[in-house]
């Protein structure tokens, strides 16, 4: 189960910034279809992405319908990302 998407990376204010990216609506919709068969509670799927050259393993959160993917500070540094870059995604969900 993979997905490959273009987003654009957002920050979440607060003690201190998240940064994230959105997955589009259709791909969403694609990962609240097979949610039940991979999620661990809150609706939360881990998942393995890469942007560039950098994999990491996290969890997609779920928010107004959407996923949203946070973007670790490692990933970010390695990769020279910040707010308002528009970057591709793949993924692959973990079960």
């Amino acid at each position: 189960m993979n997905v490959q998407f273009s987003s654009t990376i957002f920050t979440w204010r607060g003690p201190s910034p998240y940064f994230f990216v959105a997955v589009p609506t259709e791909e969403s919709d694609y990962l609240k279809s097979i949610s039940g068969a991979v999620t661990y509670g809150w609706g939360m799927i881990p998942v393995t992405a890469q942007v560039g050259e950098t994999v990491w393993t996290t969890s997609l959160f779920p928010k107004d319908g959407r996923y949203l993917l946070p973007l670790k500070d490692k990933v970010r540094q390695a990769e020279k990302l910040q707010a308002d870059d528009t970057i591709t995604v793949q993924l692959a969900v973990r079960s």
